[in-house]
């Protein structure tokens, strides 16, 4: 049933013999007809089934990804307007729904090469986490460094982060505390500008 090494030289076999082993097998048998039944199908052609189920689900998850990252790009272009002066800085901080790391990360760069010399703040729920991104035009980071920011705004989220100066990004574990966080940020930017 298995084989693994134990130590140097030695190797452990795990096996089962007389009426164990015939049980194993009728286990294993029954456990095949379970999964040719689910999957509608006989079970001679399981395998194949199998493989185009997969191939399916892989497609599906490419699809979505491709219509996530549509979403925040739309999502990206309607946020533009919620940017705010501070200091004579362009400023933003929102969260985006429906939105992943990947997602967040992707919005902020596009952010960022209309608006270069912002400081931006994006935040999501994904699942039970939360996804957080902080992004601080360079000619800024002197006085704003992203990774302190998203580790402020982490620390309020249950979670940590880390990044370069320009663009850090953190993950949490209370997404209840989401909003309040991303509203903390204008605050602990004007205090630093």
């Amino acid at each position: 049933m298995s084989e693994g090494g134990i130590a140097s030289g030695v190797r452990r076999i795990e096996a089962v013999t007389g009426g164990g082993a015939l049980a194993y097998l009728q286990d294993l048998e029954d456990t095949v007809a379970q999964a040719a039944a689910a999957l509608k199908t006989p079970v001679a052609e399981l395998r194949t089934r199998i493989a185009s189920t997969v191939d399916h689900a892989k497609a599906q998850d490419k699809e979505i990804a491709a219509l996530k990252a549509k979403l925040a790009a739309y999502q990206g272009e309607a946020l533009i307007s919620q940017v705010q002066d501070l200091s004579g800085v362009p400023f933003l901080a929102a969260r985006m729904e429906g939105a992943d790391a990947a997602a967040l990360r992707s919005t902020l760069q596009k952010l960022r090469d209309k608006l270069p010399r912002a400081i931006i703040v994006l935040g999501a729920v994904e699942g039970d986490k939360v996804q957080l991104v902080a992004g601080v035009g360079t000619e800024l980071i002197a006085k704003v460094k992203a990774g302190e920011l998203v580790n402020f705004l982490a620390a309020q989220v249950g979670g940590k982060g880390g990044g370069k100066p320009d663009m850090a990004m953190a993950g949490g574990t209370d997404p209840s505390k989401l909003d309040a966080a991303i509203a903390s940020a204008r605050a602990w930017v004007a205090a630093k500008l």
